[in-house]
């Protein structure tokens, strides 16, 4: 009989680390499923997770599974395809170990994740962003680090993950500007730094006395330590939330890291940059992934609408009446 732990065991550490060099993230977010399933198996079925076998994780107890998280849990459906995914990984490295489980690992497999619906994208205007960039206060040090977050955020387009990475070895702030981003899956790429984003990082260095090359750049005050995902996510919210007194339409926005993400693309989207180049920019590992923009862009399907109009009818969208014609109207 085959037991499940010694196939864990390798996935983790022969195949994941030895073979796939797979990211930390990676490894990690496996780890977090197998947690959860083997707590799950242990609670509900009473079994110690040294003493579980294949035979223990059939397509229903893996379909029971993600129920739990789903209905206890309170996790989302993304989520809950996050976590089936980990648990695909495992099954089809272990069906190359055990042909005798073929059957049951068949039917593990075929278990599909659910269909998700597909938000909007959220972004801001030229206006939201100046107004955001005002907000932080100039006199404080930490204001001037968080203007320049978010100033690097909306210029480049890095992923709050990569801006925390970011280190002054990663910056050449003489021409070409740009900076050496390290994205997802270990893919590292290139992106320039317009004018002003490099002179206030130049600012920036002299005004913390020309730091260590391998020191990151954005460091919580009084320390040498990178900034988290997590701090940087507060400080966002936190300006959000005083611009938002004086911008009434970003009260509107959960405005995060990633949101000002897409307002790179969208703002490149608007200049006639092609979706191509948005997405080597960017750093997606598919043209797909970008397309969303372009469903988000308003501009483009007025253009598309106004090419389509009939010779006789008048460029633009349909606008409502007066208010009081329209009531008397419908009377």
């Amino acid at each position: 009989m085959t037991l499940l732990a010694p196939t864990l065991q390798s996935f983790f550490t022969t195949y994941l680390t030895g073979q796939k060099a797979a990211s930390r993230h990676t490894i990690a977010a496996y780890r977090d499923t197998w947690r959860l399933l083997l707590i799950y198996l242990k609670t509900h079925q009473h079994r110690q997770p040294a003493s579980i076998d294949f035979s223990d994780v059939n397509a229903d107890t893996i379909t029971a599974f993600l129920a739990h998280l789903e209905t206890d849990r309170h996790n989302s459906v993304s989520t809950r395809n996050a976590r089936l995914a980990s648990i695909h990984a495992l099954f089809h490295y272990a069906a190359f170990l055990h042909p005798e489980h073929a059957d049951l690992i068949r039917r593990v497999l075929a278990i599909a994740p659910k269909n998700t619906a597909r938000p909007l994208i959220s972004y801001l205007s030229d206006t939201e962003v100046s107004v955001l960039l005002r907000t932080p206060p100039a006199d404080r040090w930490v204001g001037r680090r968080d203007r320049l977050i978010i100033l690097t955020l909306i210029t480049t387009g890095l992923r709050v993950s990569e801006l925390t990475d970011l280190t002054w070895a990663d910056l050449q702030l003489s021409r070409p500007a740009h900076a050496v981003c390290h994205g997802k899956g270990r893919k590292d790429r290139i992106t320039p730094l317009n004018p002003d984003t490099c002179r206030d990082l130049l600012a920036w260095q002299r005004e913390n006395r020309t730091p260590e090359r391998s020191q990151p750049v954005f460091t919580p005050q009084g320390t040498r330590r990178p900034m988290t995902v997590d701090s940087v996510e507060q400080r966002i919210r936190i300006h959000a939330a005083a611009a938002a007194r004086s911008c009434p339409t970003l009260k509107e926005k959960a405005l995060t890291p990633h949101v000002l993400r897409h307002t790179t693309a969208m703002r490149m989207l608007a200049a006639g940059i092609d979706v191509a180049t948005i997405s080597l920019w960017l750093g997606h590992e598919s043209i797909e992934s970008t397309s969303a923009y372009l469903h988000a862009d308003l501009s483009i399907k007025q253009r598309a609408l106004d090419r389509t109009k009939q010779p006789e009818t008048t460029p633009g969208r349909y606008t409502p009446p007066d208010a009081t014609l329209e009531f008397l109207e419908n009377l």
